[in-house]
């Protein structure tokens, strides 16, 4: 595996819309450069060979590519595992979108191989990465707004079953099967990770209650996770499929006990967005933040780049099994809220028993 001072090189297994639209611009701009792809679709090779990317047939041939330094591993949830194992095996460094896998039993057994393995490995919560989510950590932690009491968020979209962002694609995300769930495992994660990050304490418990309501497909189009933290701070959360993407749906909301912090717009693949403070006296001003214009996709590829050449751990795989069991958690819970009401059960009641109803004691 190369490790010289030119030009950080990353594979991506699954050139898709997210690696080719943010991850792939995101590691040019990090100044590391994409050296090789995995992926059969002869429209994502041409688009990696545009970059001059090579495009390897097999993941072995990818892993053994001396450019490689890294992976990213963009597919469908349901082969996040596959990869993860087999770069691990190599002593590949991982970064994986999120969430995690499509299962807790996956999960578990990418965390495991990596901890054997002891490589590099985050999954790729790019919020965490955001400079307004920066700016809010450094003003919570300074006592702008006084004890942080709750952390509200909206973050949805509209995705029917139809949509695709290349031609000729079929939606994975709202099959189960590959996906593991609908709307809340697919966002919750960001929302999960960045409450932590923005404490720097663990959500422990979540409950949730899951819909089914507008889009024509077995997976939850909508999801409310409440949700506490150690040292006591709540979370509300909405996720959905079925807003339209023209309604307000990127916010966040941190309140304290002399203020509040309001986000509007940050959260998502892309930057900018504005912050609002406002005091216990009813007064509101901007809250202005540095690296406005920074993409937290170069952000977050950079960091993961010096970590490796650092020869450090840029994320723990525990954490981040941690937020799986509080997605199985909150799609279990809401599963039984569904049933205990009398209603249709969402398919999410499947989906807490592909994760696992083992519900013995708080995450961990």
């Amino acid at each position: 595996m190369a490790s010289s001072p030119s030009r950080f090189g990353w594979g991506i297994v699954g050139f898709g819309w997210v690696a080719r639209d943010y991850a792939a611009p995101g590691i040019a701009a990090s100044g590391g450069r994409l050296a090789a792809v995995l992926d059969p679709d002869p429209v994502a090779g041409d688009a990696a060979r545009a970059l001059c990317a090579t495009v390897h047939a097999g993941l072995a041939a990818l892993l053994g590519d001396d450019s490689v330094e890294a992976i990213y591993v963009a597919t469908p949830n349901h082969l996040h595992r596959d990869a993860v194992l087999a770069a691990a095996a190599a002593g590949m460094p991982v970064l994986c979108e999120k969430p995690m896998a499509a299962t807790l039993a996956d999960a578990e057994a990418m965390a495991a191989a990596v901890e054997r393995a002891g490589i590099a490995y985050a999954t790729a919560f790019d919020q965490r990465h955001h400079p307004a989510h920066a700016a809010i950590r450094d003003a919570v932690a300074s006592g702008l707004i006084g004890t942080v009491t709750a952390v509200r968020i909206a973050y949805g979209c509209w995705l029917p079953r139809d949509w695709a962002p290349v031609a000729g694609h079929d939606n994975w995300r709202v099959d189960a099967a590959r996906a593991g769930g609908g709307a809340l495992i697919d966002l919750a994660p960001h929302g999960l990770d960045l409450v932590e990050f923005l404490l720097g304490e663990p959500v422990l418990t979540v409950s949730a209650m899951l819909q089914r309501r507008v889009q024509d497909y077995a997976v939850d189009d909508g999801a409310v996770i409440l949700g506490r933290t150690a040292s006591g701070v709540l979370l509300q959360q909405h996720n959905s499929y079925n807003c339209p993407d023209a309604l307000p749906r990127r916010r966040l909301e941190v309140l304290g006990s002399r203020g509040m912090i309001l986000a509007e717009n940050t959260m998502g693949q892309t930057p900018g967005g504005t912050l609002t403070h406002l005091d216990d006296a009813g007064g509101a001003r901007p809250l202005p933040y540095a690296d406005a214009d920074a993409s937290p996709f170069a952000r977050q590829m950079a960091a993961f780049a010096a970590a490796v050449r650092a020869g450090a751990r840029p994320s723990s795989a525990a954490r981040d099994l941690h937020t799986m069991r509080l997605l199985r958690d909150a799609y279990a819970e809401g599963a039984r809220r569904d049933a205990h009401a009398g209603g249709a059960r969402p398919h999410g009641d499947d989906i807490s028993r592909r994760h696992g109803d083992d519900h013995s004691g708080p995450s961990s």
